[in-house]
């Protein structure tokens, strides 16, 4: 059972010492190459007992900070940059006030396989499902760098079931509805309700997109069809043989006593169906997809402006950090190794063995510069440094892009 976190007791600390505004701040403005691009973005909170407070917008990161500590959200939601400053959005002309940009995002909720995995459903989430969680992020990852020339890109894991992408390129964020509903559907395959047996339908010739696609799942899906038993326990055999083309009669198919044995018949199967009917030539491919494909929520994607929940964010339930993942360390990704606030504030009152001395002289001789440095200080010193870390590599690249424009409109290049 989940213990919730004593949130009321451990947020101030958090926001206090712990929250990375100095690159929370630097990502959101984007080296201020449009004006009020910082000041124009909507924030919401939700405050304690599910208050929900939207259209929060401050001028400075320091107007930022001091309003977060002094609200302690449950949660930050990033909404989009507008042509007014949102907490003034009641006092501008009827009308006018309206979302000009945000990131490209995208929000993938392991609630959406429940038809398609054995171990958990609902909130829960173990190791043998969030391979597919890796899956999404290796193929969604792939596919908006090489075939639409992305470069900035902030996969952010949600705190509990599920992971966030952020396309920061200036491109992506100046995307309109239409436009982003079409890179969306681009990137859907599975289609259809709870009604919908067969949600992926696959045509000749196979899509390159999906071909690249299906390289990635072929990599996960002997291991992961064996962790989920798919092929094992009676309920889930027929959900496989129901896609399986009528024609097909598996006679033998319930001799095979092993999973694998019955993989490698329905492989064998589909292969002469590549030379028979052209019509249900890939149902292989298509059960691979139905079970393992990305299940993005597309309406989050659509919208300029939709809220979407913050990176470094705490989850309410679990307690656990909205962390960004370093695509290096992707398939060594634990979401259950990553930091609560209760770990990481319970870290600040352990420093590290042969630190304390140290520090305690170093904050003696520097008592005017201390709380400065305290607070670039303090996140180091628990479980949350490799996070913010990573973060600020991010912001290296993308800073690497907006000097460039900014060197453009001086005249210097």
């Amino acid at each position: 059972l989940e213990t919730i976190p004593p949130l009321p007791d451990l947020l101030p600390l958090y926001y206090r010492r712990l929250f990375p505004f100095s690159q929370y701040y630097r990502w959101l403005y984007y080296g201020g190459v449009q004006k009020n691009y910082f000041q124009n973005r909507e924030f919401s909170f939700t405050l304690k007992d599910d208050i929900y407070v939207r259209y929060q917008s401050f001028s400075s990161q320091a107007e930022l900070e001091k309003e977060i500590q002094k609200m302690n959200p449950y949660k930050i939601d990033i909404g989009a940059v507008y042509s007014h400053k949102p907490n003034q959005h009641n006092t501008v002309k009827s009308g006018t006030f309206h979302a000009l940009e945000k990131e490209l995002v995208f929000d993938i909720d392991m609630t959406d396989y429940d038809d398609v995995r054995t171990c958990c459903s609902a909130a829960d989430i173990c190791s043998k499902c969030w391979t597919l969680m890796t899956i999404a992020i290796r193929i969604l990852d792939r596919a908006l760098r090489d075939d639409f020339g992305f470069q900035h890109l902030l996969w952010v894991y949600s705190g509990r079931r599920g992971v966030h992408c952020w396309v920061c390129d200036e491109a992506a964020r100046k995307l309109s509805v239409a436009a982003r509903s079409a890179v969306a559907e681009y990137l859907t395959l599975v289609k259809g309700g709870e009604e919908t047996v067969k949600k992926v339908v696959l045509t000749d010739p196979i899509h390159p997109f999906i071909r690249k696609s299906l390289d990635v799942v072929e990599k996960y899906f002997t291991d992961y069809a064996h962790e989920q038993a798919i092929l094992g326990h009676n309920k889930s055999v027929d959900k496989v043989l129901a896609l399986v083309p009528e024609d097909i009669l598996f006679i033998d198919f319930q001799s095979e006593k092993t999973p694998e044995k019955r993989w490698d018949l329905i492989k064998a199967k589909a292969s002469m169906k590549k030379v028979g009917n052209p019509k249900q030539q890939y149902f292989q491919e298509e059960i691979m997809l139905q079970y393992c494909y990305p299940r993005l929520d597309v309406n989050v994607s659509k919208g300029v402006n939709h809220l979407l929940k913050s990176p470094f964010s705490v989850h309410p339930k679990t307690g656990r950090i909205s962390v960004p993942i370093d695509l290096k360390e992707l398939d060594k990704f634990d979401p259950f190794a990553v930091p609560t606030i209760s770990l990481i504030c319970e870290e600040l009152d352990q420093p590290r063995t042969g630190e304390k001395e140290s520090e305690d002289k170093k904050e003696k001789e520097n008592e005017n510069n201390a709380t400065e440095r305290r607070k670039i200080r303090d996140y180091k010193r628990t479980s949350l440094a490799k996070y913010v870390k990573y973060f600020d590599q991010f912001l290296d690249g993308i800073a690497c892009t907006w000097k460039g424009e900014l060197l453009k409109k001086s005249g210097m290049l």
